[in-house]
């Protein structure tokens, strides 16, 4: 379904600050540039849904449906992932929800610096 997350946080001067402005290296997962291509740049941040569901009633169709997201930062430093972290949360929690802090990694493929976060919030129709 239509999920509005990145004009949430496209437009939020911190977000824009972490994760820069052109574009704005927020994406749908699996839709982030590969390193090698040009429009690759660290850091980054990543989303997919883990869930959803409609707000089902009895008497007429749903006009609602709550997502949970998860949201994963990658970058160089720890530095520049817990800022990026920092400004998507402040970005974010006007809207909804964070439910729950990830695991702080380092990948052993990419060498990258990774820390993730859940985020629940409604969405109307």
């Amino acid at each position: 379904m239509n999920i509005p997350l990145f004009p949430l946080v496209s437009t939020n001067a911190a977000v824009q600050a972490a994760l820069g402005t052109s574009p704005v290296r927020f994406y749908p997962f699996d839709f982030a540039p590969q390193p090698g291509t040009p429009a690759y740049a660290v850091p980054y941040a990543v989303w997919q849904v883990v869930t959803g569901l409609p707000e089902n009633y009895l008497n007429c169709p749903p006009d609602i449906d709550s997502y949970s997201l998860q949201i994963d930062v990658y970058g160089g430093s720890v530095d520049e992932v817990k800022s990026a972290v920092k400004a998507l949360r402040d970005a974010l929690e006007p809207h909804g929800y964070i439910t729950r802090w990830g695991n702080e990694e380092r990948e052993k493929e990419t060498g990258l610096y990774r820390y993730g976060f859940d985020f629940d919030f409604w969405v109307k129709r």
